[in-house]
């Protein structure tokens, strides 16, 4: 409870600092039955919560009311860490566009939540923040080719980001990781 309360704060607090920066661009529009599931963070500027994540999964749902159910977990320090789980309520701001949310690890406070890119398959997204401070490359398989890296890495410069600070997300799977059972390797980076 201790870490959402100071993410929450965190984010809030990064926020207030971004007025005198451009905001970046949304997705013309997401779908968001398309866009329901998991995503694997190949990459990111991380909060405090994801310094030393591994295995890290987003994955949304759509409630009854319009929210979005989300599940972050990953694994602390290593593949076989301790499984973190953290379940922040999203809400769409641009009900036009569904590419702008606020996502809300407790109440009150709520942290900007841009989709600023989005591949035309669903297979690839890129989440931001005007201040741009965190930001969050996500996919549907847990690695994609270092061509399309590249080319994600530059789109993310290309918004105003300092790319120095982006770094990779280990998905190394294991059955260890999955399950808790004997360890082998399901996907090598």
């Amino acid at each position: 409870m201790k870490n959402i309360i100071l993410l929450s704060l965190t984010m809030l607090l990064s926020a207030c600092g971004s007025q005198n920066l451009k905001p970046i661009n949304t997705v013309d529009f997401v779908d968001l039955d398309r866009f329901m599931g998991d995503w694997y963070v190949i990459a990111n500027i991380p909060t405090f919560i994801e310094t030393d994540a591994h295995n890290a999964i987003e994955t949304y749902a759509m409630n009854d009311d319009g929210s979005i159910a989300t599940t972050f977990t990953f694994h602390d320090g290593s593949p076989g860490g301790e499984l973190k789980k953290y379940e922040p309520t999203g809400f769409i701001v641009d009900e036009q566009s569904n590419a702008l949310w606020d996502m809300q690890f407790i109440w009150p406070f709520k942290a900007e939540y841009r989709v600023i890119y989005l591949d035309e398959n669903y297979e690839t997204t890129i989440i931001g923040r005007t201040k741009r401070d965190y930001v969050w490359l996500m996919s549907r398989g847990s690695s994609i080719d270092e061509s399309s890296y590249a080319s994600l890495l530059a789109y993310i410069e290309d918004q105003g980001y300092d790319i120095s600070k982006v770094q990779k997300v280990p998905q190394v799977w294991t059955q260890q990781t999955e399950t808790g059972n004997s360890q082998y390797e399901e996907n090598k980076q």
